[in-house]
């Protein structure tokens, strides 16, 4: 078998071997803030030469990222902490699609009726869909993170011409690594409250009553999709659909538009190696700061997470 082949052959994880792995794969508690400011310090010293807060220069390009990873590598958390640290839009591709079907534009009645009729919106359709949203006026110079699209080569080639036509290329693509027996540890004590999104971990980040929200104390839910077989199906898709994606990339990568692979155990060792790379290379205005700041998002991070989800049995 080839290293393409071995690379995207069905993955098969036996209910045993999925309890065996969650058992091992214990994740650290919440560092103190000491603790977590001398790991921060660490992780942009090593990575890139510097303490945090890095100064960019005045010419900083604008950040258009796109963020890739397996299913449950952290995406959301990373994409959060972002969004709610700095002044940063985040636009699901999801949503952008139901708000054009719900405001009946030109592009969101062919969707509706391709939808409709159960197929599968063409790559030109749903690039014509989101990227309505990204000339918008209101995004012009302003900082975005794309979630949701693109999904194939197509699209994202589709993407790149669109972007660099209106002089707004991509400025980022991160990929994030985490090994899959971390990801099986993760998804299997996973839990969430679907309005908020709010995720809770029983191995290291459990809620204060076993099955409600800390905040509304409403019941949590589960993802149907966090389980041994319908993960293994996921990550084959992740390999069969994003690595290619990512292998575009990689061929497109230049000065003014950088993929960088960011790898670790958990959200809280990645975190600072792509806040390192975001301050270093954008501009970046604090969240607390830019209050006044007209807001495009969709979608918050969290809520994209907690969608699909079924009911927490009591």
């Amino acid at each position: 078998m080839t290293a393409t082949n071995a690379l995207l052959a069905p993955v098969r994880i036996s209910p045993v071997r999925f309890r065996s792995i969650t058992s091992k794969a214990q994740a650290p508690g919440p560092a103190s803030p000491t603790a977590q400011a001398h790991r921060d310090a660490h992780f942009a010293r090593t990575h890139y030469g510097q303490a945090l807060s890095p100064k960019p220069s005045p010419d900083a390009p604008v950040l258009r990222m796109l963020m890739f990873g397996k299913p449950g590598a952290g995406k959301g958390t990373l994409s959060t902490r972002l969004v709610n640290k700095y002044d940063i839009n985040f636009l699901s591709a999801g949503d952008i699609l139901r708000q054009n079907i719900a405001d009946k534009t030109e592009v969101g009645r062919i969707a509706e009726e391709i939808v409709a009729a159960g197929g599968l919106l063409p790559d030109d359709v749903i690039t014509t869909v989101v990227t309505s949203k990204l000339d918008a006026p209101a995004l012009q110079h302003r900082p975005w993170i794309l979630d949701g699209f693109p999904r194939t080569v197509g699209q994202g080639e589709l993407l790149d011409v669109h972007l660099r036509n209106k002089s707004t290329p991509l400025s980022l693509i991160v990929n994030v690594d985490v090994s899959d027996e971390i990801i099986l540890g993760r998804i299997s004590d996973r839990w969430i409250h679907s309005p908020s999104g709010r995720v809770y971990n029983m191995s290291y980040n459990r809620p204060k009553v076993d099955g409600r929200d800390d905040v509304t104390g409403e019941p949590l839910v589960k993802r149907p999709d966090d389980n041994p077989e319908i993960f293994a199906r996921r990550l084959k898709a992740f390999y069969e659909q994003t690595s290619p994606l990512l292998a575009y990339y990689a061929s497109r990568a230049s000065a003014s538009t950088r993929l960088v692979t960011l790898k670790g155990a958990t959200s809280d060792e990645i975190w600072p190696q792509l806040e390192g790379i975001v301050q270093q290379s954008f501009r970046l205005r604090p969240k607390d700061s830019s209050s006044h700041s007209p807001r495009v998002d969709l979608a918050s991070p969290r809520r994209e997470e907690g969608k699909r989800v079924a009911e927490m049995p009591a």
